[in-house]
């Protein structure tokens, strides 16, 4: 029955997003919590379920919560943030040149090919490309931006469009790539990367990434226990760390809200939402 099942949405980015929330579904009805999950293919529209009551909490990229806090307060039913892996705090992007490229400045790139991600990726496009326009570079004019469209609908929850923003540095067909440390990193070893190829010319501020966000209309009681739940699951017991280690965290902390700032500026510089939650950006259909 509503309301007696607490009902969360997760992206279905990766076929291992059925195992983890199947495992934490079995793992909560054992502590007592009664809880069920829906996937979407998309954050869009699991951040409109979210904000109609369909669901209780969304399990939401960063820019999804940006949406969702919006959508929220235009309509009077803020939502929020009560908790975040370990993993998602005070991250950053980089954009990365050649080794041997002449450039060595921000100014540098001025009028050159920078790849990208995927139009909806905060830390592949939105966020560095903001970092660049802080630095002066204004990426509708100055530069030529090459977005590689891998997974639009998944706000950048995987790792496809930088990849292949990597792959098209080395092939010498963009000037410099945007991407997250931790991927530049991953690339570097899997040989996306060649050792030595790259070096880094830049890199953003820190920022936070996905949230558990709760609807304003979920049920507080069962709300309670899902967040006392979550910040209590220990890396040390066997039945939660296979899942903890595939959801790569080795625990939960309470929601912050901070480390969204970067990129709420991003949003309304690249003009991807309004101020009420709207699509705005021109052709994004996830």
């Amino acid at each position: 029955m509503p309301g007696d099942t607490l009902l969360m949405g997760a992206v279905a980015y990766d076929a291992k997003v059925v195992t983890i929330w199947e495992g934490f579904r079995r793992w909560f009805a054992g502590e007592g919590l009664p809880f069920d999950f829906v996937l979407y293919s998309n954050y869009e529209r699991q951040v409109d379920d979210l904000l109609a009551g369909r669901i209780d909490v969304a399990w939401n990229s960063p820019l999804a919560w940006v949406r969702a806090r919006r959508l929220g307060e235009a309509a009077g039913a803020p939502v929020g943030a009560v908790a975040m892996r370990d993993t998602d705090c005070d991250l950053t992007s980089v954009i990365v040149v050649g080794s041997f490229s002449p450039f060595h400045a921000v100014e540098d790139l001025r009028g050159q090919i920078v790849g990208t991600g995927a139009v909806d990726s905060p830390q592949g496009t939105l966020l560095p490309l903001d970092h660049l326009r802080a630095a002066g570079l204004d990426p509708l004019t100055d530069l030529a931006v090459r977005r590689f469209e891998v997974g639009v609908g998944l706000h950048g929850d995987h790792i496809g469009g930088e990849r292949e923003a990597a792959r098209a540095l080395i092939a010498g067909e963009v000037h410099a790539a945007c991407m997250i440390d931790g991927n530049h990193l991953l690339f570097s070893k899997d040989g996306t990367l060649p050792a030595g190829s790259t070096r880094v010319l830049t890199q953003t501020t820190a920022y936070d990434h996905c949230n558990m966000t709760v609807g304003a209309a979920a049920p507080p009681d069962l709300v309670d226990t899902f967040t006392e739940l979550l910040l209590g699951m220990d890396y040390g017991d066997p039945a939660v760390r296979p899942l903890l280690d595939l959801e790569g965290l080795t625990r939960w902390l309470p929601g912050r809200v901070d480390g969204y700032r970067p990129l709420e500026r991003a949003v309304d510089n690249a003009g991807f939402y309004d101020a009420r939650g709207a699509i705005t950006v021109a052709g994004y259909r996830p």
